[in-house]
């Protein structure tokens, strides 16, 4: 393990990183619109950085498509990490109202909910 090859330790609480990614699934799931407007501003800005490192149009439109894409994708990986923060919010708050074990227990029983409340959101959208 990493803690084996470090010369210092440091401890990992497992339960917490579990129920942190347990709830940051289910903000994902549940708050779907919210992730594509989060995507669609990361996008906007990271294709608004990189024109900036261009001095002439015809260089910087060479490359486009493909820079355009990768942004893209940069911005659906970087959208994880307000969910991870609220979730590891959410997770805290339980931890210390309930007890450490809520905070898996209640993160299932949201990833199911969220789970189900998205399918039938697009099962909505898809049928109109």
């Amino acid at each position: 393990m990493l803690t084996e090859i470090l010369p210092f330790r440091f401890e990992l609480d497992t339960i917490a990183i579990a129920g942190a990614s347990l709830w940051s699934l289910a903000l994902y799931l549940g708050f779907s619109q919210v992730n594509e407007w989060v995507i669609e501003q990361l996008n906007r800005w990271f294709n608004f950085a990189e024109r900036s490192l261009y001095t002439s149009q015809s260089e910087f439109e060479k490359t486009r498509k493909a820079r355009e894409s990768q942004n893209s994708f940069y911005a659906s990986l970087f959208s994880i990490v307000p969910f991870l923060v609220v979730g590891a919010l959410c997770n805290w708050v339980l931890e210390i109202s309930l007890g450490e074990s809520w905070g898996i227990s209640t993160g299932i029983l949201a990833c199911m909910g969220a789970g189900i409340y998205e399918l039938g959101r697009r099962d909505g959208e898809s049928s109109d």
